[in-house]
């Protein structure tokens, strides 16, 4: 009879131990799943080939690309969008990111492309040569309803020489997101980055020291 009470007594701490295991284990899949999440990680990806448009563009002579700068609402991993009509306020993707700053993917996205027209050089390199500077402005996915998007970039840019501003341009870029979500709004700043790369080129190119060595 007491061997038969302690097994009945057994069976009930068995299951609860069991079910103690179960509830552990699936914690566990959720947590690492949503760490999984969370590291969803975006960059600019390859580079895009405009052949016409740098085949009609003159050389530049060795340019100076300093590293863009923002401001801290820009100066961070996160993925900005804005709902429409919003103003005041923009949000964060929670489960994506950029694999760096906005701009210093930007950084990396404008030498790659005037690297095909010139001799790109950095702050630090001691040449005498003009210097470009950017100081990005916006960079997010901006909602005008609530599936359509677009990615917007807005940046100013300095062209300098001897210490003696050459010129200044505001620039503003915009492409459509094809879905209303952090991979429609990447691939749109994405498109926009390289739009915003050909329009610098095509302004350098206006620029008086354009085409000589």
């Amino acid at each position: 009879m007491s061997r038969q009470a302690t097994s009945s007594r057994s069976l009930p701490r068995l299951c609860r131990a069991a079910l103690a295991a179960l509830a552990i284990g699936m914690l566990a899949a959720c947590a690492g799943n949503s760490a999984t999440l969370s590291e969803i990680r975006y960059d600019l990806g390859p580079q895009q080939e405009s052949v016409p448009t740098s085949q009609s563009l003159p050389s530049l002579p060795p340019l100076k690309v300093l590293e863009v700068s923002a401001p801290p609402t820009l100066d961070h991993d996160g993925i900005l969008y804005r709902l429409n009509g919003d103003l005041q306020r923009s949000g964060r993707y929670a489960d994506s990111r950029w694999t760096m700053s906005p701009a210093h993917l930007l950084t990396q996205r404008l030498r790659t492309a005037l690297a095909s027209r010139a001799t790109v050089l950095s702050g630090a390199d001691a040449v005498p040569a003009p210097m470009l500077k950017v100081e990005l402005t916006e960079f997010e996915q901006v909602f005008d309803t609530s599936t359509q998007s677009a990615g917007v970039l807005a940046a100013r840019a300095t062209l300098m020489r001897g210490g003696k501003v050459i010129a200044q341009r505001a620039f503003v870029a915009r492409a459509p997101a094809s879905t209303p979500d952090a991979a429609g709004g990447v691939a749109a700043l994405r498109a926009a980055s390289d739009d915003f790369t050909g329009q610098i080129g095509a302004w350098l190119s206006a620029q008086a020291f354009a085409g000589t060595p």
